[in-house]
């Protein structure tokens, strides 16, 4: 086990700082980078550093020298851009963690920048949303490193299990769950809004609920509709990952193709103001999601009349 270890983190976001939060709690030192740093934005990310303790660094390659695991979870079309990054900065034998939601490709092409610079590469597969579980969220490592690190990390409180020696294989599954999972929620903004232009959506929810009796419709149509609303610029990213990742294996992504598009969409409309500025108190937050269904049609269809 480590001996008083320092965790870097890239991405000081939702997940940074979820992750952040409660390896602090156990008195683990903790140092992160963000691209924010610097900028107009950098205010929140300073304020919860201060307020947690921990070390905001200003580059990548100067995180990963003071650190001995490095944590990469930031949008998933950089995950390699990041690994190059950090490469100049590490030091022999230090671990990267790989937490973004990339196509096993773009952990390969990672792996090999970081390994080539004496580091050593473990990608990780998050298999739900982070903060209902926070650190102990199900995590799949892969790669040659992985059996190594699993034992650290579970050290720090972490839920790690190898699924593979083999660089790929945990990617692989988090990104053929996230086609269904990312899909599901764009079909049900998609399906939900649509009935509820007609007017038909207590029928409809009627019908899915007989069809699926396990699945609680409403509640779900509340968290997707917030999450996408909150998230739906990264979870766009995440799914042309996914498509990707399928295109990868020689099939068109006609699914994910049009799940990223969606997801987009709405991040568009969250970011025009369409469900009130992101800052606001209850914002997505409404435990109905006809209310922002509404603000959805309701946008869409002053943009039909003009």
């Amino acid at each position: 086990m480590w001996t008083d270890p320092t965790i870097g983190l890239i991405g000081y976001g939702e997940v940074g700082r979820i992750l952040a939060e409660d390896l602090r709690a156990q008195g683990v030192r903790v140092a992160a980078h963000d691209i924010k740093l610097g900028g107009p934005n950098e205010g929140e990310l300073v304020d919860h550093a201060a307020r947690f303790g921990v070390e905001l660094v200003s580059g990548h390659a100067a995180l990963a020298a003071l650190s001995d695991l490095v944590i990469s979870a930031v949008t998933a079309s950089q995950a390699v851009t990041v690994a190059e990054a950090c490469a100049p900065g590490l030091r022999a034998g230090t671990y990267v963690l790989d937490f973004n939601s990339a196509s096993p490709k773009a952990k390969t092409e990672a792996a090999a920048l970081v390994n080539a610079a004496g580091g050593r590469f473990v990608e990780g597969a998050v298999m739900t949303s982070v903060p209902p579980y926070r650190i102990k969220v199900p995590l799949l490592l892969g790669g040659p490193d992985a059996a190594g690190l699993e034992p650290l990390l579970n050290g720090l409180g972490f839920a790690a299990k190898v699924a593979s020696d083999k660089l790929g294989v945990a990617s692989a599954t988090k990104m053929c769950r996230s086609v269904m999972i990312k899909g599901l929620e764009a079909m049900v903004i998609e399906s939900f809004a649509t009935a509820r232009a007609y007017g038909v959506e207590d029928a409809v929810i009627a019908s899915l609920a007989e069809t699926f009796p396990g699945m609680e419709w409403e509640k779900l149509g509340a968290y997707f509709f917030q999450r996408v609303i909150q998230h739906g610029r990264r979870r766009a990213e995440e799914v042309r990952e996914v498509a990707r990742t399928v295109r990868e294996a020689g099939l068109e992504p006609f699914s994910a193709a049009g799940t990223a598009l969606r997801q987009a969409w709405v991040a568009d409309l969250a970011d025009a103001g369409v469900f009130g500025a992101k800052s606001a108190p209850g914002f997505a937050k409404s435990d109905d999601w006809r209310v922002e269904a509404d603000r959805i049609l309701a946008i869409s269809k002053r943009k039909d009349e003009s």
